[in-house]
């Protein structure tokens, strides 16, 4: 397979690179795909309790779809582009957002369209001063189409959404904060560390606590909020059998204080 998406890993810590910076990291067909067999293959590694992606160079996280590519499935008829270009990108977003293993952006620049959508759909995200966000797609007369729609409005709200989706301007790291698009904004130099220090304060828990949380709060979202307790509650289930839970249970104090997290800023 080619290096557009290059792959190392930091201890437990899987770091996942955008690796096509004189085109801004623009996903293309084979960048999605290749970045859905890492996907796959990480998930199958118990060595590996997180992931962290980010975008090769200083200038894009990623600046979105590959437009030359898929102006070519356009011109083939609506059906081709859902088939190779909407479908695609959605089954992308689909995975990140579902993985069992949490994944952190590490937003490093311009995240554009698909970019944005790979934004929203991680379970965390760490910006660095130097980062901008937008939904670009109306002005080229289309819609968002890796899920940006639909989960930009669920984090920021329906109009502060539509306000994006319906301009097109780019906006901030410390508006992506404010709208829940990020959960912090660290200097520059410092991105790929935080990231990798939110990895950290994680994978010291369970493995399998981690995915059962994840997947009851991201089914939840969509769901009742009755539907959405009955999810917790089979997450609970499913947790409460295993050794993880035992050994945990085991090794705490009656009232173990929670653990405090480092004091963070959300802007630099």
């Amino acid at each position: 397979m080619s290096d557009l998406v290059l792959s190392q890993t930091r201890g437990a810590v899987a770091l996942l690179t955008l690796n096509r910076p004189n085109k801004l990291n623009a996903l293309s067909y084979a960048l999605i795909d290749q970045l859905m067999a890492m996907l796959d293959r990480i998930e199958d590694d118990a060595r590996v309790r997180a992931v962290v992606l980010t975008g090769a160079g200083d200038r894009a996280f990623s600046a979105g779809a590959d437009i030359a590519e898929f102006s070519e499935s356009v011109k083939l008829g609506p059906d081709a582009a859902t088939k190779a270009f909407v479908r695609r990108g959605q089954a992308m977003t689909a995975r990140i957002e579902a993985f069992p293993k949490p994944v952190i952006a590490a937003v490093n620049g311009i995240a554009f369209g698909g970019g944005c959508e790979i934004t929203e759909a991680v379970h965390l995200a760490v910006a660095s001063e130097r980062a901008s966000f937008a939904k670009p797609e109306i002005a080229i007369g289309i819609t968002p189409t890796f899920g940006g729609t639909q989960r930009l409005p669920r984090l920021a709200g329906r109009k502060r959404a539509l306000e994006y989706l319906l301009t097109g301007d780019s906006f901030s790291p410390q508006r992506a904060c404010e709208i829940g698009l990020v959960n912090r904004i660290v200097p520059h130099e410092e991105l790929l560390d935080a990231a990798f220090a939110l990895a950290d304060r994680i994978i010291r828990h369970s493995p399998l606590a981690v995915a059962r949380i994840i997947t009851a709060a991201t089914r939840g979202l969509n769901v009742s909020i009755a539907e959405g307790l009955a999810i917790e509650s089979e997450q609970f289930a499913r947790m409460a059998a295993t050794q993880d839970t035992r050994e945990a249970l085991d090794a705490s104090p009656p009232e173990a204080p929670a653990r405090r997290a480092p004091e963070t800023s959300d802007s630099p």
